[in-house]
């Protein structure tokens, strides 16, 4: 599973006022061709829904859990079936219990301090972020600099149109909240079109990424 989250490709970021809508919306990422999502602990009984969406997928999708905080929420969420974790800041402590059950590790981060600090504490990747307020992927591509053997994964600010721009800075993985996993556009225009804003990304990214 680590491996795997450095090649995730595309993480939406799944943020809702309910466990209903965050389903929904998951549903029509992954039909729209999504293999991973990550469900943040700002949703109502977050743990409820990664439960809820491991019975329904199984392995067949790559289930996450986002905005973790502390070692009790990684606990809750590792055991409703998330098989990896992300925090929106450096976390340490949450390393070894998931390393302990082979769930991969993404800590935040925002300044090369945090960056290298969060790769020392053992991250499988590290998140930046808020990559756009940051300087988005200019701002990853100097990262990349003194860090080229760490795995980067920009999130804040990613969209369709700016994708290339992180890719040619070096991402192979990037999260993506409201531009993707958006409940206005869920809730205006339903599901289907959800599914096929999914499919332009997925569609895009392989392209981007085709060695």
């Amino acid at each position: 599973m680590k491996a795997a989250l450095k090649t995730a490709g595309i993480v939406p970021v799944l943020r809702g006022d309910n466990g209903a809508q965050v389903l929904e919306l998951a549903r029509a990422l992954v039909a729209g061709g999504i293999g991973a999502v990550e469900v943040t602990m700002t949703v109502p009984e977050a743990a409820e829904v990664i439960a809820a969406l491991r019975a329904e997928f199984s392995e067949r999708l790559l289930l996450g859990a986002g905005t973790v905080t502390d070692v009790e929420q990684a606990q809750a969420c590792m055991a409703a079936g998330a098989v990896f974790v992300v925090t929106p800041v450096c976390v340490p402590e949450v390393v070894q219990v998931c390393h302990e059950r082979g769930v991969a590790v993404a800590l935040g981060a925002a300044t090369p301090t945090e960056v290298w600090r969060a790769h020392r504490a053992g991250a499988d990747v590290v998140k930046v972020f808020p990559a756009a307020c940051l300087g988005g992927a200019s701002y990853l591509a100097a990262l990349r600099g003194p860090f080229p053997h760490i795995s980067l994964m920009p999130t804040g600010g990613v969209t369709l149109d700016n994708l290339h721009e992180y890719t040619a800075a070096g991402a192979r993985v990037v999260g993506i909240g409201s531009a993707l996993a958006d409940t206005r556009l869920l809730h205006a225009r339903g599901a289907r079109a959800i599914q096929e804003l999914a499919g332009a990304y997925c569609q895009r990214f392989r392209e981007l990424t085709i060695e």
